[in-house]
């Protein structure tokens, strides 16, 4: 039977989770996949020390690309204060792509887009982001890849993904890859990310985390 407030009403489930949301922050990550980025924030959760992983959280929900942003709003609406609101999401196929990155800033939801897919993200943990122009094509040659450093098939619902990444292949290291190549075409004069490609600034989420992280064991 779901719990009642002081007034009353119902609480439910998630209300009774927000209430537990510890200091760190509420990760709520937004996405238009049905397995990746799932597996990927979901491993990086799992990966961080026990007493972190009780004081961050990160929630990550699917839904419609063109529903990223309202879906993202919708569930920031409760306990706004605590949530930090990201949609993640890539290129790919997607028309509107810019359209949707600036109007997710103009709402105050951050952005971890990638071009053309995520597969080029996770391409730097083993030291490249090469030149890619198609998703088909970038998931193909990292699923090369992938299999080459870790001696396991590539499949985007593989929930040891993150794992098998940071064993095999370098973080730190693909966090200074994608951020060198974002200022990259920063200096040559890009603006829109629909140009800028290979590119993702999904670096800037796995960053953030990872620096609570540091800080929090240095307290």
């Amino acid at each position: 039977m779901a719990r009642k407030d002081r007034v009353g009403n119902r609480k439910t489930r998630e209300q009774r989770a927000i209430r537990r949301i510890p200091e760190m922050g509420y990760y709520l990550v937004v996405t238009d996949t049905e397995a990746t980025e799932r597996c990927f924030f979901t491993g990086l959760h799992n990966s961080l020390p026990e007493s972190i992983r009780n004081k961050l959280v990160i929630k990550v929900i699917e839904t419609k690309t063109q529903k990223l942003i309202q879906k993202c709003l919708d569930l920031t609406a409760y306990d706004a204060q605590y949530r930090i609101p990201w949609i993640v999401f890539d290129r790919d196929q997607v028309v509107n792509f810019d359209t949707i990155i600036n109007d997710a800033v103009r709402a105050g939801i951050n952005v971890g887009w990638s071009n053309p897919c995520f597969e080029i993200w996770m391409h730097a943990y083993f030291g490249s982001m090469p030149a890619i122009q198609e998703s088909w094509t970038c998931c193909e040659r990292f699923a090369d890849i992938y299999e080459k450093r870790t001696g396991q098939k590539y499949s985007k619902a593989d929930e040891d993904m993150y794992r098998r990444l940071v064993e095999n292949g370098d973080e730190e290291k693909a966090l200074l890859i994608a951020q060198g190549k974002y200022g990259q075409w920063a200096r040559d004069g890009y603006q829109l990310p629909s140009q800028m490609c290979p590119c993702t600034t999904v670096q800037e989420l796995v960053r953030e985390i990872r620096d609570k992280t540091k800080e929090n064991k240095a307290d």
